[in-house]
């Protein structure tokens, strides 16, 4: 979240140079989550997932020493290498793990991935402590001011964290007995995931995982350096100074979206619960267009991050939960990397540099302040061009809604979900 304010004002980066770290997450997620889906599925989920952490975590160590974008983007690349597969395999291990205890993850899972959101609100507290200084009065300030350096630190002592608990508590899930001795050589290389694309529905849904992954990053990317152009908000403002603090209510909004699920997949089915993401889009884009310096500009801000609840949880997490219900069990980390593979991979990247070129468009590299001898070079917002940057994402994810309104067709079986306890 705080990854274009650390390269572009803290570092000095031109846009241009600091462009492609964007992409990190998008480029690793090409390849890296369908080929350790596979080697889960062949080996042991658990043991994966608990060396993807460590890898990770040892890679985010490098970063706070490098200066320099090109080498900057390469390191972080490699970290979004070991990183982003472990979200499929998350999945799939949750998944595993309740079926193997009779439990049904559409109802079950939520409550248990919300905690992943608390984690997230959690890291983007502690990091705008860290990082921001606001004076509240004379000589009462909130936060150290530190270096954002040190959010790549506190993100690799979680990873070490969780590496540990993994290999020690987790249990084991797939496991290689579970094939037949005679396979063939789709099966040998792991490929069977992908002949999912023979069946129409999973075709369709997996372009539309695409299409709508295009969306997922933009605000993600762009959302918190924008709160902080002192063009649009002052540096001395509470929304400056406690961007991240605000933006965490999206996640906090998640949390509670992320158990609103199993009702709303129960009563409603996956087509329409994707649509009501697709729609919760359109408005989570759509008031950031409205966004201005004033009390109820913040309103807007506060209505948008909550409607990101709806919009992310709705499509990710039920996205996944509808590929665990139409995927044989063996194939489980694999189909959940293709669908990382469209949303995170190739939807993120078409997404990451039409949304550069829309935000290029719209606004302009200008010199900052001097940091390190160098000129900062910062995006900054021109006022009146501001809603149109916002608008034609809107009106992106409104088409992608209607498309997906009158191509996908999916007939709603709420007997396939157990009863609601939750």
């Amino acid at each position: 979240m705080t990854l274009a304010s650390y390269g572009l004002k803290e570092q000095g980066w031109k846009a241009t140079e600091f462009g492609l770290v964007f992409s990190t997450m998008g480029f690793a997620s090409l390849i890296m989550p369908t080929l350790f889906g596979i080697i889960a599925d062949k080996w042991n989920a658990k043991y994966v997932y608990a060396i993807s952490h460590l890898l990770y975590g040892a890679t985010m160590c490098f970063l706070p020493l490098i200066n320099n974008p090109i080498p900057f983007f390469v390191v972080l690349l490699i970290a979004m290498c070991f990183y982003m597969p472990t979200i499929g395999l998350n999945n799939a291990i949750g998944f595993d793990i309740l079926k193997s205890e009779g439990k049904d993850p559409t109802k079950d899972f939520p409550p248990i991935r919300v905690w992943g959101t608390v984690g997230f609100i959690v890291a983007m507290w502690i990091i705008n402590y860290v990082t921001k200084g606001l004076e509240l009065g004379p000589g009462v300030k909130f936060g150290l001011g530190a270096s954002i350096k040190v959010s790549f630190i506190i993100s690799a002592i979680g990873a070490f964290c969780l590496s540990l608990y993994s290999f020690i508590l987790l249990p084991k899930t797939i496991k290689i007995e579970e094939y037949s001795e005679k396979q063939s050589w789709i099966d040998k290389l792991g490929l069977r995931a992908f002949i999912l694309f023979k069946q129409k529905k999973m075709a369709i849904f997996f372009i539309f995982s695409l299409l709508l992954g295009c969306a997922l990053q933009l605000t993600n990317a762009y959302g918190d350096i924008f709160l902080q152009d002192a063009n649009v908000f002052p540096e001395t403002d509470y929304i400056y100074q406690l961007s991240t603090i605000i933006l965490s209510i999206s996640q906090i909004s998640e949390a509670l979206f992320i158990l609103a699920i199993p009702f709303f997949m129960k009563k409603f089915g996956i087509k329409k619960v994707m649509l009501l993401s697709m729609f919760a889009w359109v408005l989570r884009f759509g008031l950031y267009g409205c966004v201005d310096n004033s009390p109820f500009g913040f309103g807007l801000i506060v209505l948008s991050c909550i409607i990101y609840g709806m919009a992310f949880d709705f499509f990710n997490i039920s996205g996944a939960l509808f590929v665990e219900k139409n995927v044989d069990s063996k194939i489980q980390s694999s189909a959940q990397g293709v669908f990382m593979l469209m949303t995170n991979g190739i939807g993120a990247v078409l997404g990451s540099n039409i949304a550069g070129w829309v935000v290029n468009y719209f606004t302009k590299e200008k010199a900052g302040v001097i940091v390190n001898g160098q000129p900062t070079y910062l995006i900054h917002w021109n006022l009146p061009d501001i809603p149109n940057v916002w608008f034609v994402f809107a009106a992106y994810a409104l088409v992608v809604a209607i498309l997906f309104a009158l191509i996908f067709k999916y007939k709603h079986n709420p007997d396939e979900i157990g009863d609601i306890k939750h």
